[in-house]
């Protein structure tokens, strides 16, 4: 086996063991520009309190809203302030193997230890199809398969992941579909994680997960650390259930964006076509941050009920 090779496989069983990684929100300016300052401290505030790995660009940071340019730009940017003390996974997956070919290269060109790849979506393909876009990107590094069939209409079923589990770049499974699935493959002896908060503590616990990428995390880093490290624990995944069923009132991360910008953590900028939760909905995070305690939340400024006005939605960008 050569350095290279070598290397490759300790890093790939070092991403295993990763129990709590947290898909980064990306922070605006006014402008709509990326605002790194704000972006920087929130990751930060995962690394204090324990996060072990962050995912840059995915669903929850709105990769999806940013060009290729800008993304491999976070990524970078994130493995050369925090990748001696986070593994750094970047999304580099999108409907159009070309696509997502080059951003794989360019995202360990700049650094990345690993790169996320959703399945095509909308312009869908064959189960073959599927193995053959995969194996494309596993022949350039190691790769995290994410399957979410809620927003790709086609799901990534187990058969398919056994085939590419032969190759030795598939670090494992980012999965939505449920703990059964979560347990189908932990039982192989196949590395999973949830990217489902609620299930979270189940998955880990019960079903075989190593853990989770967490959307909650940006928030409440320090309990979702005690829930995936802590043993189990039912009262305190109890405890978080309401907040978990309040950031999935809508499409992620508009709950997320609307909660981190009335703690004032982030300032209160929507890229389109994300708008906030309703004022109701945010007088209901109030409450929950009061009753779970403001202590255990990112930032330091008091959490407050913004108004309509005081947020800025950015349609060019």
């Amino acid at each position: 086996m050569s350095n290279s090779e070598m290397k490759n496989r300790t890093l790939i069983e070092d991403i295993r063991s990763l129990r709590l990684i947290t898909g980064v929100n990306t922070p605006y300016l006014p402008n709509g520009q990326i605002d790194l300052e704000a972006y920087d401290k929130l990751v930060n505030m995962q690394i204090e309190n324990g996060v072990q790995g962050i995912l840059v660009a995915g669903t929850t940071g709105e990769g999806q809203l940013m060009n290729w340019n800008d993304k491999i730009m976070l990524i970078g940017h994130t493995v050369n302030l925090f990748g001696d003390k986070v593994k750094v996974i970047g999304n580099a997956g999108t409907n159009c193997t070309s696509d997502a070919i080059k951003a794989t290269e360019r995202g360990f060109a700049v650094g990345m230890h690993a790169a996320l790849h959703i399945n095509p979506y909308y312009g869908k393909t064959s189960m073959e199809g599927l193995v053959a876009h995969y194996n494309s990107v596993l022949s350039i590094g190691p790769v995290i398969i994410y399957n979410i069939p809620s927003r790709t209409a086609q799901d990534i079923p187990p058969s398919v992941v056994e085939i590419l589990a032969k190759s030795s770049n598939l670090v494992g499974v980012k999965e939505c579909v449920g703990n059964e699935r979560v347990k189908e493959y932990s039982s192989e002896g196949i590395v999973v994680w949830t990217a489902n908060d609620e299930e979270s503590h189940d998955a880990r616990w019960d079903f075989g997960a190593v853990g989770v990428m967490s959307v909650a995390s940006n928030l409440i880093p320090g309990l979702m650390r005690e829930l995936m490290f802590g043993g189990k624990n039912p009262t305190l995944n109890s405890m978080l259930m309401p907040l978990f069923d309040w950031l999935n009132l809508e499409p992620n991360p508009i709950a997320l964006n609307t909660g981190l910008a009335q703690l004032g953590v982030i300032r209160p900028v929507f890229r389109l076509p994300h708008v906030p939760l309703p004022v109701e909905k945010r007088i209901e995070f109030v409450h929950l941050v009061e009753v779970m305690g403001r202590e255990n939340f990112v930032g330091d400024k008091d959490v407050e009920v913004l108004d309509d006005d005081d947020f800025i939605i950015v349609g060019r960008y």
